[in-house]
């Protein structure tokens, strides 16, 4: 009896959740399967399958300028992350493990930084940035875009830096290692599961952020996807079957990246939960 109606119970609650992926999903897959139509679908059958299916629309976006959008985003996208990464695991375990008369300060400001929004300082940025020459370079948005993740990514692992025993860094001293090789080797293998979470949340923010791209960015050449599909739309107003190939292209990576790292991202969530 106790297993038929947990079975009832599982089934219930699974009615709920099924519906909510589907409502998830199905945008997506409309979205692909319309990439593969021409106009004239588009217009009189939008929710059809797409009759002869064509990678033309694909291949167009590709060449009218997504291609290049897209590198531009992987390359912000990926210098932005690592810097992020690698800037906050290192103040996260200074704030986490040491003690010295700035501490309260600097953590102070870390938490400060997560209630500054981005927007709030464009003007000054834009100054700032061509004052030091980076306006309209790449730099000028891998800068922004790391410099306002580190708060929240800081914060993210050194909850889960406190959360690390205190025993085993205490062994690896005694056995004549330095601070900097139990970070290196020990902390960071430690830590995988928090990282890769902080860097996927920081790459979907990088990846998707539209207003420094418009802002600081001038050249076509340097745009960045969102920014771009933009442009796309108003040089291809009636080609809506190209747009939307590119917005497939603009949103397959993060979704891939997501699905290969969704086990890493829950496992860091709740590890990084437990402490702080």
């Amino acid at each position: 009896m106790k297993d038929v109606k947990g079975k009832v119970i599982r089934f219930l609650i699974l009615i709920p959740i099924t519906l909510y992926g589907l409502t998830v999903l199905y945008p997506l897959i409309w979205m692909i399967l319309s990439g593969f139509k021409d106009n004239q679908q588009l217009m009189l059958s939008p929710f059809k399958m797409p009759q002869n299916p064509s990678w033309d629309n694909y291949y167009k976006a590709w060449e009218v300028g997504v291609g290049t959008y897209f590198m531009n985003s992987v390359i912000v996208t990926v210098v932005a992350t690592f810097l992020t990464v690698l800037c906050s695991a290192l103040l996260a375990f200074v704030l986490a493990r040491y003690k010295f008369k700035l501490h309260t300060l600097l953590f102070t400001c870390v938490l400060g930084g997560m209630m500054l929004s981005p927007e709030v300082s464009i003007i000054s940025l834009y100054k700032l940035l061509q004052i030091l020459g980076l306006y309209n370079t790449r730099w000028a948005l891998i800068i922004p875009y790391a410099a306002f993740h580190i708060p929240f990514t800081t914060f993210l692992l050194w909850s889960y830096f406190q959360s690390l025993p205190l025993e085993v860094e205490e062994s690896a001293y005694i056995d004549g290692c330095n601070s900097f090789q139990i970070f290196y080797k020990m902390i960071l293998p430690m830590s995988k599961p928090i990282i890769a979470t902080g860097a996927l949340l920081t790459a979907m923010g990088d990846w998707n952020e539209f207003m420094f791209g418009l802002v600081f960015i001038e050249s076509s050449a340097l745009k960045t996807i969102p920014v771009g599909l933009m442009n796309l739309r108003a040089a291809l107003t009636t080609n809506w079957g190209v747009l939307i190939s590119g917005l497939t292209v603009a949103s397959l990576p993060m979704i891939i990246v997501y699905l290969i790292f969704q086990k890493q991202l829950v496992r860091g969530m709740t590890a990084g939960s437990v402490k702080g």
